[in-house]
């Protein structure tokens, strides 16, 4: 039986064959529970997830969106982050988040996400060997969502640290390093506001009335996890996949598809966050399968994105595709509040490797990371041939530098 509430399944197994039989013939699956838990209901359509996103008559995130909290009680930041938060509240919070996330507030965050990608691409061409996920990705979203909070220069390998393990083994202890730390940023900007995310928290009002110390505090913690680790995944995810698919980094390399057209694709291919809990408020029947009140009911994206129903040829890695209707973001009131700048990071990694980066080599074995809810590479060494004349434009002097 394929398990997939252990996160050794998606270690060992390629589940392309799986997700089409369910799409196929169990498009309403129930995953059978353990002596300690509670099963589970597996959605894998792309209609199906699109609708369950819609409504929020039936369906809620306020238990909770990953089956580790859906099947052990519940989420108990419900009310308080925005992720696992519904009704008008979700929506107050939302409006304040928002302005932290619209184009115009992002200038500078985006100018300096610019300046850094030209100099680590560079960086890792002139070196020749790198492990991509390494020296690469992992200082490219979390230093974006670094720059929105604020975080000082100084801690920031921490944050790094403590985000990649929150997934893993040990996540408790260092979602509570993650808390401790936002806690004490929290304190200071509340009395010395600074022009940040966790200042506009702070200093802003929901329903008359400042937010409390615990839902500022989850909020950040919340846009440091989604902001690095997901983006992270789809940088190193695409990268392989340029790798495994030459014709299409030549494409891409050689000017023949747009960097916004293949954003979408690596989203879609990627998939880094493989689904969505929610829990059922009212009972619903779906494909003439009746869905009782309480039940968990989890939403595959990366199953979804590979629906054959929605997509041609799913299974191939084309970066001209389109419409490419993927759910990588989700969908509805929960859609994902910082896809705009994952898309800028994503377009603007894009467009300096193509024009730095001849060609890129796998140069060992990926490694994946070990989760239930994420997917993707840890670690991902290539060598990386430089295009002399590229790169020597990127290594011009900008206003912005």
């Amino acid at each position: 039986m394929i398990d997939l509430a252990d996160p050794d399944t998606f270690l060992a197994n390629d589940l392309t064959d799986f997700w089409r039989h369910l799409r196929h013939e169990q498009p309403v699956y129930r995953h059978p529970g353990t002596a300690q838990t509670g099963g589970f209901w597996v959605l894998s359509r792309h209609a199906d997830l699109l609708a369950v996103y819609r409504d929020t008559e039936h369906f809620t995130s306020e238990r909770g969106n990953m089956l580790d909290t859906l099947l052990h009680g519940g989420d108990s930041a419900s009310g308080r982050m925005l992720v696992v938060t519904d009704g008008p509240r979700h929506r107050e919070l939302r409006r304040v988040l928002l302005r932290a996330f619209a184009p115009r507030a992002l200038r500078v965050v985006v100018e300096r996400l610019q300046a850094s990608v030209r100099r680590l691409v560079l960086d890792a061409a002139r070196a020749g060997s790198v492990d991509f996920a390494a020296d690469v990705a992992s200082a490219i979203p979390l230093a974006t969502i670094c720059d929105l909070l604020a975080v000082p220069d100084v801690d920031r390998a921490r944050i790094l640290e403590w985000t990649s393990a929150a997934h893993g083994s040990e996540n408790w202890l260092a979602v509570n390093e993650i808390l401790t730390y936002f806690a004490g940023l929290a304190r200071q900007r509340r009395d010395t506001p600074h022009s940040d995310v966790i200042s506009l928290l702070a200093t802003s009002e929901v329903d008359g009335k400042l937010l409390e110390e615990d839902e500022i505090i989850l909020n950040c913690y919340s846009l440091i996890l989604g902001g690095n680790e997901t983006t992270r995944l789809s940088m190193i995810g695409g990268v392989l996949a340029f790798i495994e698919n030459p014709e299409q980094w030549a494409a891409l390399r050689d000017g023949l598809v747009e960097v916004d057209s293949a954003v979408e694709e690596v989203l879609r291919w990627t998939s880094p966050t493989m689904y969505m809990g929610r829990s059922v408020k009212s009972d619903v029947v779906l494909h003439d399968t009746e869905i009782k009140a309480g039940d968990v009911v989890t939403l595959w994206n990366i199953a979804a994105n590979h629906d054959e129903a929605v997509f041609d040829q799913p299974e191939r890695f084309d970066l001209a595709r389109t419409p490419n209707n993927h759910l990588t973001f989700g969908h509805g009131q929960h859609f994902c509040l910082g896809a705009y700048l994952t898309r800028i990071e994503l377009s603007t990694l894009f467009e300096v490797l193509r024009t730095a980066v001849a060609d890129i080599a796998l140069q060992g074995t990926p490694v994946r990371i070990h989760s239930t809810m994420l997917t993707g590479y840890s670690s991902l060494p290539v060598s990386l041939r430089p295009n002399p004349e590229g790169a020597a434009r990127l290594a011009a002097p900008t206003t912005s530098d």
